[in-house]
Order: C-alpha cells, then structure tokens, then sequence
C-alpha cells in the first residue's frame, strides 16, 4: 500500500468496485479498501439481478448465478396471486446471484484493471486540508495509517461515515430505512423460475417478504420491514412466522441481517475532493431495497467524472456537480417515481391489496409496458389514477422522450 494515489475508494461493494474498476482503466492509480476481511461476506440482500442491466457492466458467469427467473409472484394478504414477467417485475428479477463469489467477480475485474485492494481495511476519519478532502486516516491490522489523494469515493453503505465526516448529512430516521433479516434455507420446494413477494401488515408491515430460488431446494428467505414499524414485534419475529407457517420442513442454513435506506436520495452526494456512490447516496429503489445495479450504474459514472476532474486539475464541488448532475437525471428520476409508489403503497390497507391482486390477477402481464401496467391499474382501482398521477405523468412523458 502506497500513501499516495489518485482516488481512494472505502467499501468493496458493486458501487465501490465499478468506481474503481472504470477510474483504474482509464489509467489512474486506485486504492480501494474494505474493513471485512473477506470481500462480500456477509450478503446484505435477497440477490436478485435484472439480467439486461448487469450485462452492461459484467458477463454473467454461471459460477455466480443460482437461478434464472422467468418473473415473479405476487400475493396479497389472502393469498391471491399476480404473475409478471421478468421484464415488467423489477430490477432484482432476473439472475438470483451467489453474492459472495459475484462481488469478489467485480473486485477482481478492478484488480485486472490496475487497482489496489486492500481488506481488512478501516477508514477512520478523512485528511481535510483547505476544505478539500485529500486522503483518509485508516487502520489495518492495527496499524494506524494516513493515505493521500485526490479524490475519496464513500461506497460505505447506509448512514455513510465518510460523507459524514465531509459534512453530508447521512442520517437515517426509522421510517426511512428497512431492517431485513434473510435466511437461506434448504428444503424450500418452489418454482425455481419465479421469485415470490408476499405483502400484507400482518405479514410484513409497511414492506415485503420474499422467497428467491437459489437451485435444487434451497433459497432465500427473507423480510424487510420499515424500521418505524419495528416495536415489540421485530422483522425477524414476523419472518418466523411465515417460516413455520409455509415452511415447516425447511432448515436454516445462514441468517443475515441488515438495513437498506428507502427514503430517496440524501441531499447533496458531493463535496470539494469526494463522492458518495451507492447506499451511501441512498441510490437504493425505495419500493423494493433493491440497488446493485443503481450503485453500479453510479459507480462507473463517479469513475469517468473522477477521471475528468483529475486530469483538468480541478476537484472541487464544481468540478464534480457533473457527477451529481448525471446520476440524478438517470437514477435519481427513477428513484422519486418510486419513492411515490413506495409513499402509496405503506398506506394500503390489507383489504385493499386484496381487491387490487383479485382485480389484476386475470391481467396478462407478459406483454406489457409500464405505461400498460399504469393503465390496467387504474382501470381496475379509479382512486390509483389520482394518487398516481405525478408518477403517471413521468412515465408517460418518459416514454415519450424515448
């Protein structure tokens, strides 16, 4: 490890291994570092992937892959079903990774490109000088370090450290953040060509719970609530629930537990020196949690604008607004239409998702756009087209442009 390069990268995720991986190949020296000692352990969502968007930045290895999905399973609180394909379902249906050996996949094509890794590698605070960023303190193997750079990239997750210590507020309330827990588990005898989404407040209030294939009989199970809902009865007691309900004869391989932000973007992602990409700019989808392919997409455009700034000798907040001007026109006007749907849909009432799924369970959705989608809802529920009116006016404008 050097103690000085052009971009220093904190967190080994998607977000944080595109970033270097796109800055190293353009000829910059890049240190990217994680505090765990093992490189996507442990695994922080459901791992589901749309397979036309994680085309663009890798080819997909069936070393990495576990299913391949034709769509998804919707039920609602009485167990009525909604089909969509994959298409139509979402950006995690689609490849149901093995996140552990896919990660370490995105690290090592950043390696290939010229980057440094270092794990078991701590950021404990950033070298600021003049009001720029310009390095970070870190402690490896308890050996306190200072590195020097150009540009700090925080692809450190949610509630991030490094836009903190920026002065980028980064905080969380409860009613912004899901806690999930997931447990792979074997014995689960479903359809491997469809994930399944169960939702309900007696299921999984003010969130979901999922099932995504993972080959044979195992799978992930798992539930993501909003953190405001979290009393008495946590996310983990609703989880058990529905385990010992359906599935009775399954066994507990691997539990996970974590958080994902759903509350839209945080503020500002930018500051003179430094970036935020990924849970760390709250690049995640606030309906589903879902944000490998947002924080990959954020990750190869913090690499090019880092590129820029660097070789115009400029990396101030002006220099670097190209970052935050790009992301919010593309991923950031994703993010509002769902945070709109993500505002509607904690409000239904189980009984409403009821007559939404039996008013949309005989809907052929192999064929459909969103704009089709929009419509079969609002033909079926005349009270969605009001309170989906903004979100049904991005679309159509959306498309449109297209």
């Amino acid at each position: 490890m050097k103690d000085n390069y052009d971009i220093i990268v904190v967190g080994a995720g998607p977000a944080g291994s595109i970033t270097a991986k796109t800055a190293a190949k353009k000829g910059l020296s890049v240190l990217l570092i994680e505090k765990r000692q093992e490189i996507g352990d442990p695994v922080r969502c459901a791992e589901g992937i749309s397979k036309i968007a994680l085309k663009k930045h890798i080819e997909p290895d069936p070393r990495w892959i576990c299913a391949d999905m034709k769509g998804s399973r919707i039920f609602s609180p009485d167990g009525t079903s909604v089909q969509m394909a994959e298409e139509i379902a979402g950006g995690e249906v689609g490849y149901v990774l093995e996140r552990k050996i896919f990660d370490r996949a995105l690290v090592y094509e950043s390696v290939k490109a010229g980057a440094e890794v270092m794990v078991k590698t701590r950021a404990t605070g950033l070298i600021i000088e003049n009001g720029y960023v310009c390095g970070i303190k870190a402690m490896h193997l308890g050996k306190e370090y200072k590195i020097r750079s150009k540009i700090v990239i925080g692809a450190d997750g949610m509630e991030s450290k490094v836009g903190r210590w920026a002065g980028i507020d980064t905080s969380l309330k409860p009613s912004d953040m899901e806690t999930c827990v997931q447990y792979l588990m074997s014995g689960v005898n479903i359809d491997q060509e469809y994930c399944q989404f169960y939702v309900g407040k007696k299921i999984a209030p003010c969130g979901y719970l999922w099932l995504f294939p993972k080959g044979g009989n195992m799978a992930n199970v798992g539930i993501g609530i909003l953190g405001s809902e979290s009393g008495e009865k946590r996310a983990i007691d609703y989880l058990n629930e529905f385990v010992k309900e359906k599935l009775p004869d399954a066994s507990i391989i691997e539990i996970d537990y974590g958080g994902v932000p759903v509350s839209g973007t945080v503020e500002r992602t930018i500051a003179n020196g430094l970036m935020l990409v990924g849970d760390a700019a709250r690049q995640s989808d606030p309906v589903t949690g879902g944000g490998i392919i947002n924080a990959m997409d954020a990750g190869e455009i913090a690499g090019e604008v880092a590129c820029n700034a660097i070789l115009a000798g400029d990396v101030s907040i002006k220099s670097l607004q190209e970052y935050e001007d790009r992301w919010r026109a593309t991923i950031g006007k994703a993010i509002d239409n769902g945070l709109i749907v993500k505002d509607l849909f904690v409000k239904f009432t189980d009984e409403e998702l009821n007559s939404l799924a039996y008013s949309l369970k005989d809907v052929n959705f192999n064929k459909m756009s969103l704009t089709d989608l929009l419509y079969a809802l609002f033909k079926a529920n005349k009270k969605l087209l009001w309170d989906l009116r903004v979100l049904f006016k991005n679309v159509v404008k959306n498309e449109m442009d297209m």
